[in-house]
């Protein structure tokens, strides 16, 4: 570990901050598998039941690192937003958007303790490999069969 010591404030905030957006997340898939209609349902449902556990245990993570710090895990639920569209297109293009915003907090963790605490800059980068795969996933799962471009996300 280097001399140099982390912003604890900052970064317990931050963690705050992660552990209500990935509960977010458990709620939000949730709510995507149960608006899931049509002949694909099945696969489509079992999916973003999966992404939601995934999400669950980011947060058990999140909770975790902050109760390794002696401070206090928030019992906030991050942003919801019910948008009313629930075609599987507009469902991964939503969870698209909300993976960039939790890899961004991870991206954003990293920058606050990179050579500060190897604890937190590992768990850091580990949280990024897993959040840079979901939005891979997504965004394969947002082409037309036989696309190999990734799908033009903005």
């Amino acid at each position: 570990m280097a001399d140099q010591q982390f912003d604890n404030q900052a970064v317990i905030s931050l963690l705050n901050e992660i552990l209500e957006t990935e509960l977010a997340g458990v709620v939000r898939y949730t709510h995507y598998s149960f608006m899931v209609y049509g002949y694909n349902r099945i696969p489509i449902v079992s999916w973003l039941r999966d992404q939601a556990a995934s999400g669950l245990a980011h947060a058990h993570e999140a909770g975790e690192m902050i109760t390794y710090f002696g401070e206090h895990p928030s019992l906030k639920i991050g942003a919801l937003l019910e948008t009313q569209k629930h075609k599987i297109g507009d469902i991964l293009l939503e969870s698209l958007e909300a993976e960039k915003q939790g890899l961004a907090l991870y991206q954003k963790l990293l920058e606050l303790t990179k050579d500060k605490s190897v604890l937190l800059e590992e768990y850091a980068r580990k949280m990024i490999y897993e959040e840079e795969l979901h939005v891979s996933e997504v965004n394969k799962m947002l082409r037309q069969p036989g696309d190999v471009q990734a799908y033009p996300a903005g």
